[in-house]
């Protein structure tokens, strides 16, 4: 027999189910009691497979429920989702299409199931998510506050007050959710013995890289974002370029690396090593991030803090 692939779309809403070889297919509310039928119908079926989008944070919760149960889980790139809808000439687009069209990529792909994230790490990760998003909007704000006239920066300073106490509210309970787990503390002392990397590149790896230390480098970076990639057409070879990933830890990973580059003595000296050898700044920084990476996920894998010798 075939195995059994699932595909979900997830919306605000419903969640709509497509189900190969069999082409069954189902909806249900993106409630609790939802979410207790789907999980009860799954396990009926007992899929190989069971594929997501990730869709900006709705399928979060969907996720950790199917993980909870014990059901195979992969959250795919819709991106890649598209371009497999377009290969195979799929232009229509509807929620029980799109729920198709997800069973069919998974089938057809047969994405790597990962560890998933348990729910104190996926709450980790929603905390460091918010507190990036407050940091951004201070940017924004505070950029206004130099254009605004007068009659608008006391609304803006306001504003600005409201969202330094926000801030310093996530980052308390960031704090208290490392203190609180062991294996969260374990993991920061490792991470920060690595010079260039401090608290909140750390608490932000720890959220929203979970398979740290359990991937190999290749693909631990290309879960980042960091993995350089070839463009290449016959004789014609292009650059190698990096994209995709987690943008908030290739974001962190960056942070890190302009750290690096001056403070920590090993990734220095490999960052002027390349910057001498002809390599553009830019390069040899996207190089010393992917290396920090690759440090960071062998430091976590062998329980071992940063050595310099």
């Amino acid at each position: 027999m075939e195995p059994t692939i699932v595909g979900i779309d997830v919306s605000k809403d419903r969640l709509d189910v497509a189900v190969r070889p069999s082409g069954v297919a189902f909806a249900v509310e993106r409630t609790a009691a939802g979410l207790d039928a789907l999980l009860a119908r799954l396990k009926e079926l007992a899929p190989r497979l069971i594929a997501l989008e990730a869709t900006g944070g709705f399928e979060t919760v969907v996720t950790a429920a199917l993980v909870a149960a014990g059901l195979p889980v992969v959250v795919v790139n819709p991106a890649q989702v598209r371009a497999f809808a377009t290969a195979i000439g799929q232009r229509a687009k509807t929620d029980p299409i799109d729920a198709g069209i997800i069973a069919h990529f998974a089938e057809a792909t047969r994405p790597q199931i990962r560890p998933m994230p348990d729910a104190d790490t996926l709450l980790l990760a929603d905390l460091v998510q918010r507190r990036r998003q407050i940091v951004e909007m201070i940017g924004a704000e505070s950029q206004r506050l130099k254009r605004a006239p007068a009659r608008l920066r006391k609304s803006i300073t306001r504003l600005l007050k409201a969202l330094q106490k926000e801030l310093t509210s996530v980052e308390t309970d960031i704090d208290g959710a490392v203190r609180g787990s062991p294996a969260w503390r374990d993991k920061e002392e490792l991470l920060t013995s690595v010079p260039g990397v401090g608290r909140t590149i750390s608490r932000t790896l720890i959220g929203e890289l979970p398979e740290l230390g359990r991937l190999n480098r290749k693909q631990i970076a290309a879960l980042a974002g960091l993995a350089p990639f070839t463009r290449q057409s016959g004789q014609w070879r292009g650059r190698s370029f990096i994209g995709g990933g987690r943008t908030g830890v290739r974001a962190a990973l960056f942070m890190g690396a302009m750290v690096a580059r001056r403070h920590n003595p090993v990734l220095k000296a490999f960052f002027e090593r390349l910057v001498a050898a002809g390599k553009p700044k830019m390069v040899a920084l996207i190089a010393v991030a992917r290396k920090l990476l690759t440090i960071l996920n062998a430091i976590l894998r062998d329980q071992q803090p940063w050595q310099t010798a």
